[in-house]
């Protein structure tokens, strides 16, 4: 059996809120915990770092992770944005077995390297990672991550300091470090389901792209891509029109042998720009001749719908049992200015989980896995999910 706690408290004395959150975590299980995370939003780093111990020393976890959240954390069914909060989250039972790392970079001859990677074995399901958004290469990390952690699924999301770069603060075990990336590798007979909402709906036709320079499609379908743009917004309504002038992205399809092309399908990625002289549209990933992609609208329904699709699919899922509780890494545009609410992510994922324990935090960057394969997000929602019952291993 998998228990979970979280706990979240607010106030100006982050240390001693820290003691009461960590305190509502802890009295949600009946074991010793096996791990803790830990998030913590504030302005000064010396608070946070005072707070993110505080916690870890009443949990007395022998594995912890925490880290900085300028934006605001979640946990309560709540997203506390912009107050100084703490929240925790704590899971126990003899089928976890937890190991924790710091990743560190260190410079080479040539360029540098990314040292104290964990081994993966066949047991491990799931590593969770904070990042420093400033001092770690998260997306190259990210993107090796099939050959550096095995292919293992990846989830977390990039921490910012209040005071922006040399601000962070992570928390590996028992101590503070202000640069790197912290966390845990998570396995065992336990049931872990990692899972991303990215919050978008398609609009138009898919198309192929015909021609690119690395993240600049020239040609979709072979037409210019600025055109194939202005065909599109001719076609959509008023509303869609105005989405569009703040909202418009672009999907790649991730299983190309489809036979069709949905919600859901693609990984999504900015539309940085225009490049108006070689009518062209400047992608936030490089693009590869052959792939389809998609232009796509993100907006709060979408959004909302999306997550709401993403969660429902795990019940049909090999998971067993139950939700004990989960993890909840959410971009930091996802709160009360675009929800309306800054509660929507956390009370979405605890409902729709059966009132599932929920932590985590408003993040710079989603770390999740598509469609077999680890990457960076913007505006999605990173969720793992641990079951109460194991898994048959």
């Amino acid at each position: 059996m998998i228990s979970c706690g979280s706990g979240v408290a607010v106030g100006f004395d982050l240390s001693r809120a820290a003691v009461i959150a960590a305190s509502r975590a802890l009295a949600e299980l009946t074991e010793p915990p096996a791990f803790a995370c830990i998030f913590v939003r504030a302005a000064n780093p010396d608070d946070v770092a005072a707070a993110l111990l505080a916690a870890q020393r009443t949990i007395g976890a022998p594995h912890a992770i925490g880290c900085s959240s300028s934006h605001g954390v979640i946990g309560g069914g709540h997203g506390i944005e912009d107050v100084s909060a703490v929240s925790v989250f704590v899971a126990s039972g003899d089928a976890l077995s937890v190991r924790s790392f710091h990743l560190e970079v260190m410079p080479t001859s040539e360029s540098i390297a990314v040292v104290g990677v964990p081994p993966i074995g066949p047991g491990d399901q799931v590593a969770i990672v904070l990042a420093d958004a400033y001092s770690f290469p998260v997306e190259g990390f990210v993107e090796q991550s099939a050959q550096s952690l095995g292919g293992l699924p990846m989830a977390g999301g990039l921490a910012v300091g209040g005071q922006g770069s040399g601000s962070t603060r992570l928390l590996i075990d028992g101590r503070v470090v202000e640069r790197g990336a912290v966390g845990l590798v998570l396995g065992g007979a336990a049931s872990i389901e990692s899972v991303v909402s990215q919050g978008c709906r398609p609009v138009g036709n898919p198309m192929t792209v015909t021609r690119c320079e690395g993240n600049v499609v020239l040609e979709l379908a072979g037409r210019p891509a600025l055109q194939r743009l202005e065909d599109l917004l001719l076609t959509l309504t008023p509303e869609d029109q105005a989405i569009a002038g703040t909202g418009l992205q672009i999907g790649v399809v991730h299983d190309e042998y489809a036979d069709q092309h949905e919600q859901g399908d693609f990984l999504i990625r900015s539309l940085v720009r225009i490049d108006a002289e070689r009518r062209a549209l400047v992608v936030a990933d490089d693009v590869q001749v052959g792939q389809t992609v998609s232009f796509q609208l993100r907006d709060a329904e979408a959004a909302s719908a999306d997550l709401h699709r993403t969660l429902a699919a795990l019940d049909s899922s090999s998971a067993p049992g139950h939700p004990a509780g989960a993890l909840l890494f959410s971009c930091n545009g996802r709160g009360e200015r675009f929800f309306a609410t800054s509660d929507h992510d956390a009370l979405t994922v605890r409902d729709q989980l059966g009132g599932a324990e929920v932590a985590g935090y408003f993040a710079a960057g989603e770390i999740g896995p598509v469609a077999g394969r680890n990457h960076v997000h913007g505006f999605a929602a990173s969720v793992v999910v641990f079951s109460a019952e194991s898994r048959n291993v």
